[in-house]
């Protein structure tokens, strides 16, 4: 067995420190004990005798994540014995947790997105991490709308994973350049792994949780140490176009969250509350015919499908995915220009939210009870109420807590199809704006990769309520 102990004078120091690892983690003592868990422990290197190991933490449980690189000499330890005790402790710290050393990342950034701090982020903050990781880095600044299409649809397939630094806008673009290139189906299997520095920055949130969500920090940890996790893609097909979504399509007051919000940018996320309450005072009705192909009604069974994949790492309720065999094609539409089997919303809508992972953004989590792939799309349809009522809906819309609300509807589909009632008006599909003619949506299941630190959403499913909500 290597040597897992070790005494290193660090710089300024007026004590020894004592460096020692499990198999779970390092610790490091002075007097005072800090324990890292190795998933934290992003590089360790020798130079001559000086020891530097770098590690993810906080200095403060409610402080948000940062590098630290520990470096000393190690004064009771040959070379052999140091070297020895690197090679174990990053073997641990990587390939006894199934994660690839040293991985080759595509980086893009949006110097524009947000509140326009990509750049100084990622080049303070994100990279050191990444290097101290031992990555290679192939980076790329944006210079214009569509240029992330473009890098997507020509890419090179050798890279393990490809950083976004930005918003979810740049992801839309990302995963719609893959939609065209030349092998679409290896293209979708390059893991994204965003870096927060957006408005709403949903995807991060779903991938992280409430609470890492917005630290670059965790998601440049999460570049490093995620693992892959398919997830479902769905296509949005408008007068034969055919256009990939990751997240959602928004209508009626749902979609006042984006649409005409793009010059207040600056705000943050703050604009989404702007737009929210801007459409709450003309509170006008979504005129359209929604259908859909259903697979579940059910709030309470979709609640208990939810947990019970959450207790299990290998999910066994999932269909099996038929292997690709063209690997210059999409997946074809099943759904199109089929009638059977269709069932009508008949009921006057104010607004309806359809997508893929819990949140939107972070006030709101719109389908709390999304699976990453299950080849299904979570549609949230509010019919007409009061101002009041969706009102009182707002304080719970962080924790998803009007999806228990008798009077939201909420649908698990394989599609859904939605027909105009009135000549004008505009759908937000991941934020991007399309106009309101008639669509279709349908999920392909597991079609693109994510890395994840947890194999599945990190958000908590609002509790099934003691007794029905009012």
């Amino acid at each position: 067995m290597s040597r897992r102990d070790l005494k290193i004078r660090v710089v300024g120091a007026k004590n020894l420190y004592s460096l020692s690892f499990t198999d779970e983690e390092l610790t490091i003592a002075d007097g005072r004990a800090i324990q890292v868990p190795l998933r934290q422990v992003v590089g360790a290197q020798r130079n001559d005798h000086s020891l530097e190991v770098s590690y993810i933490g906080r200095k403060k449980k409610t402080d948000p994540m940062s590098l630290t690189k520990l470096v000393g000499i190690a004064e009771d330890a040959e070379d052999d014995v140091l070297d020895a005790w690197i090679s174990t402790l990053l073997h641990l710290a990587y390939e006894g947790m199934g994660v690839t050393r040293g991985r080759r990342l595509k980086v893009v950034i949006n110097p524009h997105g947000g509140t326009k701090k990509g750049v100084a982020i990622f080049n303070k903050t994100v990279e050191p991490i990444l290097r101290a990781a031992n990555c290679s880095l192939d980076v790329i600044h944006t210079t214009r709308a569509g240029h992330a299409y473009e890098i997507a649809k020509t890419m090179s397939l050798d890279y393990d994973a490809m950083v976004i630094v930005s918003g979810d806008g740049l992801i839309h673009e990302v995963l719609n350049g893959f939609a065209h290139h030349e092998q679409p189906i290896n293209a979708f299997k390059i893991p994204l792994a965003p870096i927060p520095t957006g408005s709403g920055n949903g995807l991060s949130l779903n991938i992280l949780g409430m609470d890492d969500g917005f630290d670059v920090c965790a998601a440049a940890l999460n570049v490093v140490k995620g693992l892959s996790m398919k997830i479902d893609v769905l296509s949005f097909t408008q007068n034969g176009k055919r256009t990939i979504s990751f997240m959602s399509q928004a209508l009626g007051l749902a979609a006042d969250l984006d649409i005409g919000t793009d010059n207040l940018r600056w705000m943050g996320e703050s604009r989404f509350m702007f737009g929210f309450l801007r459409g709450l005072v003309q509170f006008k009705p979504c005129p359209i015919e929604l259908s859909y192909k259903a697979a579940e009604l059910d709030k309470n069974k979709m609640f208990d499908t939810l947990i019970k994949r959450r207790m299990k790492d290998n999910p066994d309720d999932v269909e099996p995915q038929a292997p690709e065999t063209d690997l210059t094609a999409l997946p074809p539409l099943k759904y199109s220009g089929t009638d059977e089997g269709w069932t009508v919303l008949d009921v006057p809508l104010l607004y309806v939210y359809a997508g893929k992972g819990p949140y939107v953004g972070r006030d709101l989590m719109t389908f709390p009870m999304s699976l990453p792939d299950d080849g299904l799309i979570d549609i949230a349809a509010q019919p007409v109420s009061s101002r009041g009522e969706v009102l009182s809906n707002l304080g719970g819309a962080p924790k998803g807590e009007h999806y228990w609300r008798p009077n939201l509807r909420y649908i698990k589909a394989h599609a859904y199809r939605v027909k105009p009632l009135a000549p004008k008006g505009a759908v937000a599909v991941d934020g991007e704006v399309f106009p309101l003619e008639e669509f279709q949506v349908e999920a392909h299941q597991g079609l693109a990769r994510l890395l994840s630190p947890h194999g599945y959403y990190a958000a908590d499913p609002p509790p099934r309520p003691s007794k029905p909500p009012a």
